[in-house]
């Protein structure tokens, strides 16, 4: 708790001094936490902007389940547990998140004003608001052979998925407070080479490297951050959540920092979370409460909650993350105007996962209003390690048209112990293992705010990654749709 505290302290003190003294800095660029000032034909009024995106396609998977009214992709994109045979369908929100939102920007007082926004994720193929843990509730006490699409997520039915408000200067960086895109997951929509897509990006698609090793943290409510770029090249973030009582539990902490020079980009991550929640659907034996609770003395961290309603539980496992992280990018056109449609992407995260110093109890309420029935807080003999990489070119062959090529990969060790130590099969999830990920696609803008896609997803798993897949351990994932921006 004292490490906690300590971090607690340094994450607020660095953002007041952000806010208030950085005076000696000269200029800045509008800061990407910032709302944009309304555009000439933008659908503005006395400075609150409405916004939004609707993105629908049709999508077949070689190995995949039936596609989720509430899951954000609809379908899962990459081969799951669940992946059994093929599927065809619409999808939605393919290239970007569909969603419909309101910004605000109102000057107070020398380059200073106030800022805000309201954001809503939605599913355009069924009407439904985008709900991640509704689609694994819907999965309850089913086999693997009859779920539908069902994944963890940060959007979990929230009526706003983004709620925030603050200060914004374009000398002085912009500092906000609310629910809110982390500095890391920021980071990944710039140096992802498909610009988060989740339906050709792996760590669009899977909130693992934006979350900081949980895609529930890709989000933050609570929260307090501060983002600036100095003088066109440094760049600076800082976010901190708290946790609304007493102690650093289910707290956050994110810091970041790099610049840019010539065509290069580049930026170092930093992030601590406390109290992780990774959450699963209920097996038909918990549904049923035939699940034993482990005597005081074994530290099995496994708690049950036989007898509440499963209408809204899920099964949780707990962790303490640790993460580091190098992304980049190159811009070829910056020092050769004959290369200008040339940028190569790549990055790498080091996630280390722990057991939660500060256990959490069944019945602890989740985000979304869901409650974790199940909940384990020692699924970590040792320390888990996952490797997050990944590298892409996106070529602009004439203006309206990008191809894009990406490679992204997860690399996790052995943290077994006991008869398994070392293990590098899928006789167990604590087993080493890999995950790999091509894609290629190409975008065509028809005009201004309506563009056209086409793409292909290979992925497979192998060994501890690759455990309880009974059906397939690959998957490719053919997409073609549309996207209107407002």
């Amino acid at each position: 708790m004292k490490e906690v505290n300590i971090l607690k302290a340094v994450a607020v003190a660095g953002l007041l001094a952000s806010a208030a003294g950085l005076a000696q800095a000269q200029s800045a660029a509008a800061p990407a936490a910032a709302p944009a000032a309304p555009a000439g034909d933008a659908l503005s009024w006395h400075g609150i902007t409405l916004y939004g995106i609707v993105d629908i396609g049709l999508q077949n998977q070689s190995h995949g389940a039936p596609i989720s009214d509430y899951f954000p992709a609809g379908s899962s994109d990459i081969v799951q547990k669940n992946s059994n045979h093929s599927i065809t369908g619409l999808t939605p929100s393919n290239m970007a998140q569909s969603r419909v939102g309101l910004n605000g920007l109102e000057p107070l007082v020398g380059d200073w004003s106030a800022v805000f926004k309201l954001e809503t994720f939605f599913n355009p193929q069924s009407g439904n608001i985008s709900d991640a843990l509704k689609s694994l509730v819907q999965n309850n006490g089913r086999p693997l052979a009859s779920q539908t699409t069902g994944i963890d997520s940060s959007v979990a039915g929230q009526p706003f998925i983004q709620a925030f408000a603050g200060f914004s200067s374009k000398s002085m960086g912009t500092i906000t407070f609310g629910r809110q895109n982390t500095v890391l997951a920021d980071g990944i929509a710039k140096y992802d080479p498909n610009f988060a897509s989740q339906a050709f990006s792996l760590i669009g698609l899977s909130g693992t490297a934006a979350g900081g090793g949980d895609t529930q943290d890709r989000r933050l409510d609570s929260s307090v951050k501060y983002v600036a770029t100095y003088g066109g090249v440094a760049h600076l973030g800082a976010q901190y959540k708290f946790n609304g009582s007493y102690g650093g539990a289910n707290s956050a902490l994110e810091i970041s920092l790099g610049g840019e020079f010539a065509g290069l980009s580049i930026d170092g991550y930093y992030a601590k979370v406390t109290d992780a929640v990774t959450v699963s659907s209920l097996s038909s034996a918990q549904v049923n409460g035939a699940v034993v609770v482990c005597p005081a003395v074994i530290p099995a961290g496994t708690y049950c909650g036989a007898g509440a309603s499963t209408d809204n539980a899920l099964a949780a496992t707990i962790s303490d993350n640790t993460t580091f992280a190098v992304l980049g990018l190159y811009n070829f056109g910056a020092l050769n105007s004959g290369l200008a449609g040339i940028k190569l992407y790549a990055g790498y995260e080091h996630i280390k996962y722990a057991n939660p110093k500060t256990p959490l109890g069944a019945g602890f309420d989740d985000i979304g209003g869901y409650k974790l029935q199940i909940v384990n807080n020692a699924a970590f003999p040792s320390d888990k390690v996952l490797e997050v990489f990944w590298a892409g070119v996106r070529y602009t062959v004439v203006a309206p048209l990008d191809l894009n090529f990406a490679y992204y990969g997860y690399k996790q060790n052995s943290y077994a112990v006991g008869a398994n130590a070392g293990c590098n099969t899928n006789k167990s999830g604590q087993c080493s293992g890999t995950l790999d990920d091509l894609s290629f696609n190409a975008d065509y803008r028809l005009t201004k705010r309506f563009d056209a896609y086409a793409g292909v997803m290979y992925t497979g798993v192998k060994n501890g990654l690759a455990n309880g897949y009974i059906f397939h351990t690959t998957d490719i994932t053919t997409t073609t749709g549309v996207r209107f921006k407002f």
